[in-house]
């Protein structure tokens, strides 16, 4: 059985990169790296072997055997609650562990002639170690959920880009690229889910031990401009921060980020009821991004900055109507988005575009508002011009990141159409592997709208 070799493999990889060391605290950094990455081949191998072993528990187990269901032998009332019993998780991540399993089994049909899985690539993926088992409960989900709708030769597109595209990426980057791609699989169901969503919108206010406790549920129309709005002030106080004589000074700012997001939500109901003060914002503003067609149209649907749920045309409608909102129309006649030598520092036009094409930070994914714009040649030891070409958004981390630790950053192709890649040093990976950075990792929809 492949699967059962590959997991084999992977215990004798940790056994030789572990049979160096006595105790982990003498480990090298090398060592450490070494042994981080042989657990995580271990761990999802063992993981591809139980997604099968939890699809055949749930088949001996499906109701109609009745007494004779495995779970209810063993007296449990599912599978599900089986696994977790058994294995100490959580019933709803035993019931994903199942799902997953269904979905990339192979099967027969009904004269046990044998079938391929639902979802090979999938499968094919967890049992190489590529994708997690929380990533491809991720991808299953949403191909369930469109399969219908789409058909099977899109979904089968869907697949093979989703598969690809999670490759590499941590869950969370995973969640986004899922949540993207369902926007242009199925465009339609935008506008109605959004809807649902605005209907359940809440904020309840209530006192306890002295404190006041706001709880908000928002959709993502009603929350962009109260995102955007705290995390630029959190941004403007970062920086002011870093730009203050002496940081170190008994009274110097040492909020934290819950601290700050608190205090820009009172300033800005303060400013609200009559302080006519300028908010220190850094700036922000809400860009909802949407493609012309689908503006002229009424489809498709809208991103909106530092935000991964889409929303659709009539919401990036609804905002624009209302001010404080710029609609991403870039690079038209009136616009320069190329200065030379001619300016140091980029436009706002300039970082618009660069927002554009790299969603954000280029290297972690911190929203656009957590982010300035660099020079990749820098302008006075390169001599590098204030381009689109020679920009990328950083977060103050990254960009540390990036010039302590020789990281190199390569733009190919041009203007916001252009991709950002990032070669780490030697000492990182020997190869110098390029890794895509920017919105084109999470930008699986844009391909399945190519290949459609």
């Amino acid at each position: 059985m492949a699967t059962l070799t590959a997991l084999h493999e992977a215990m004798t990889r940790l056994d030789e990169v572990w049979a160096e060391c006595d105790d982990i605290r003498s480990l090298s950094r090398a060592q450490l790296l070494a042994v981080n990455g042989a657990v995580d081949a271990l761990k999802r191998r063992l993981d591809a072997v139980h997604v099968d072993v939890a699809a055949r528990i749930a088949e001996e187990s499906r109701s109609e055997l009745g007494a004779d269901s495995l779970a209810k032998q063993q007296g449990y009332r599912s599978s599900a609650k089986l696994i977790a019993a058994s294995t100490g998780m959580s019933t709803g991540d035993a019931s994903r562990l199942i799902k997953v399993g269904e979905a990339t089994a192979p099967r027969a049909d009904l004269l046990g002639a044998p079938l391929p899985a639902k979802y090979p690539l999938v499968r094919a993926a967890l049992g190489a170690g590529e994708v997690s088992v929380p990533s491809a409960a991720l991808i299953v989900a949403l191909l369930e959920r469109c399969r219908i709708a789409v058909g099977r030769d899109r979904t089968s597109e869907a697949e093979q880009v989703l598969v690809e595209g999670a490759r590499g990426l941590s869950l969370d980057d995973v969640r986004r690229l899922v949540t993207r791609a369902e926007a242009w699989l199925v465009p339609d169901g935008v506008e109605p889910r959004a809807g649902e969503q605005r209907a359940q919108r809440s904020l309840t206010i209530f006192e306890r031990d002295g404190m006041v406790h706001l709880d908000a549920r928002l959709d993502a129309e009603s929350a962009a401009p109260v995102v955007t709005a705290i995390r630029g002030y959190v941004s403007a106080a970062f920086a002011a921060r870093k730009d203050a004589a002496v940081p170190d000074a008994p009274d110097a700012d040492r909020r934290t980020v819950p601290m700050l997001q608190a205090d820009a939500l009172s300033l800005f109901c303060a400013h609200v009821l009559g302080c006519e003060e300028r908010l220190p914002l850094g700036g922000a503003t809400v860009v909802v991004r949407v493609a012309l067609s689908d503006l002229e149209s009424g489809g498709g649907t809208a991103e909106i900055d530092g935000l991964d749920h889409p929303v659709g045309v009539g919401a990036a409608r609804r905002m624009a109507a209302g001010g404080g909102v710029i609609p991403c129309v870039l690079g038209g006649d009136s616009e320069i988005l190329d200065w030379g030598r001619e300016k140091r520092l980029f436009t706002k036009a300039q970082r618009l575009a660069l927002v554009e094409r790299d969603g954000g930070c280029a290297m972690c994914a911190l929203p656009p508002q957590m982010t300035k714009a660099h020079h990749i040649r820098w302008w006075s030891r390169d001599r590098g011009p204030t381009d689109l070409g020679n920009g990328v958004l950083l977060c103050e981390t990254c960009h540390h990141r990036v010039h302590d630790n020789e990281w190199e950053i390569c733009i190919d192709g041009p203007g916001v159409d252009g991709r950002v890649w990032f070669v780490p040093p030697r000492w990182v990976d020997p190869d110098r592997t390029p890794r895509l950075g920017g919105r084109a990792r999470f930008d699986a929809g844009r391909v399945l709208a190519r290949v459609a």
